[in-house]
């Protein structure tokens, strides 16, 4: 039971400041008894300006007699002018000694680092002397000349082994080094577009097809007991229907079955946990891409409550630590994304490449092809599904794959589209049957 207020220790003790007495109070009293309690502190309460009250020693005696008090203070202010000149006189002899010996001490700022020189004979070194100029020898400066040298024996760096740094290399764009023969220069002409991060795009995708071999996934079907490769299709149509119902970004949809496949070629998953893979991983994409992400509660409802919110959330930090926390993965609808822009793909052409790769998605055997190639091949499909012209020379540039390089992933997608569709995965079919995607 918690105590009253009447039974709080602290709280009882505060009731009797109301009878302790002010400091004004307490002077005039000061003859009458010793034992007065003492007052508030000036800074927690000033007495007014009105009331004006006696002035006491801090040290002083409380009940010494007034009239003591006054003839010792008239005997000090007798003594009071005598004090003060000698005072003053003395504090000149002092000055004028230490500065004499200020000037031939520090007067050589060379020796400021050094031992002492030594004291004469008629004179008496002090140790306060002797703790100004004594240093310790790990302390001495070593010579300036040292630390001029000290840039002699670095390493000159450059950009790359193939030129040397000079002034025309530092002023070279990359717009200067990014014009081949029959490339349409596709940041060039958006240089000034900011949208298209013209000045950058070229470093990101380079970069970015530098990591996939970071994120290569092996065949990993063969390690999984319960798991076989149409379950794992039906799990990616799932999310392409979690995707459609929350309107989520296409990025989310692909960076979800990234992780689902990352964590099945590292953990044994059972039959029953399969479901809760694809949520968690699509929870995690939606909350690094998405701006508004869905809430937990969410994903639970569109589990049909198969899982608790607590099994939810250790799945998605089991996906965490299996990533190492590292989302930046490069994903195929951004460099496909890319690559038409450049090639200045019309929309048609384009939803159909989209529909080839995120068709593609559901066929277990793409999954250890790199996102870039992926890509590209899905665009070359879809323009020689359309009877357009094939690889041209700035596809080749941007994407960085020769034709003879794609041909095998081409074929790979095309027998996935010659495919009997059965029921069970339509939802890719039926998203892109919509009106929007024809337009």
């Amino acid at each position: 039971m918690a105590p009253t207020r009447n039974a709080h220790p602290l709280l009882g003790g505060l009731s009797t400041r109301n009878t302790i007495s002010t400091r004004s109070k307490a002077v005039t009293n000061c003859g009458q008894t010793k034992d007065v309690a003492r007052g508030k502190r000036k800074a927690d309460h000033s007495p007014s300006k009105e009331n004006k009250t006696s002035k006491r020693t801090a040290f002083g005696d409380r009940n010494v007699n007034v009239n003591e008090f006054l003839k010792a203070k008239a005997n000090d202010e007798k003594h009071k002018v005598n004090v003060r000149q000698y005072v003053a006189v003395k504090k000149v002899t002092v000055q004028s000694k230490t500065l004499a010996s200020v000037k031939t001490v520090l007067k050589p700022r060379q020796n400021e680092n050094l031992a002492p020189p030594p004291a004469p004979g008629n004179k008496i070194v002090t140790r306060a002397a002797v703790k100004n100029v004594v240093v310790p020898n790990q302390t001495a400066v070593k010579p300036k000349e040292v630390l001029k040298d000290s840039n002699v024996n670095k390493v000159n760096k450059r950009l790359s082994n193939e030129f040397e740094k000079t002034d025309e290399s530092l002023y070279c764009t990359a717009l200067e080094d990014m014009s081949p023969e029959n490339v349409q220069d596709f940041d060039k002409e958006n240089w000034n577009d900011i949208y298209q991060v013209s000045h950058y795009a070229m470093d990101i995708f380079n970069y970015l097809k530098e990591r996939e071999s970071t994120f290569q996934i092996p065949d990993y079907m063969d390690r999984q007991i319960c798991l076989t490769r149409w379950m794992r299709s039906l799990l990616v149509d799932w999310m392409v229907e979690i995707q459609e119902s929350f309107e989520l970004n296409h990025e989310t949809l692909y960076l979800g079955v990234k992780l689902v496949d990352m964590y099945l070629s590292k953990m044994t998953v059972g039959k029953e946990t399969l479901q809760l893979v694809g949520a968690a991983a699509m929870f995690v994409a939606s909350k690094y891409d998405e701006r508004i992400p869905p809430m937990i509660d969410d994903f639970l409802y569109i589990c049909d409550g198969a899982y608790s919110r607590q099994e939810l959330i250790r799945m998605e930090m089991n996906l965490l630590k299996i990533c190492d926390f590292n989302l930046g993965i490069p994903i195929s609808y951004r460099f496909l994304r890319r690559y038409a822009r450049c090639a200045k793909i019309t929309m048609p052409i384009l939803t159909l490449a989209r529909f080839i790769l995120e068709y593609s998605l559901m066929d277990y055997s793409t999954i250890t092809i790199q996102d870039s190639k992926l890509a590209s091949a899905s665009l070359y499909l879809a323009l020689r599904m359309k009877k357009i012209s094939g690889w041209t020379p700035t596809l080749e540039f941007y994407t960085g794959y020769k034709l003879e390089e794609l041909m095998p992933v081409v074929q790979l997608l095309n027998n996935g589209l010659h495919k009997p569709t059965k029921s069970q995965l339509m939802t890719v079919r039926n998203k892109y049957s919509h009106k929007i995607f024809l337009k």
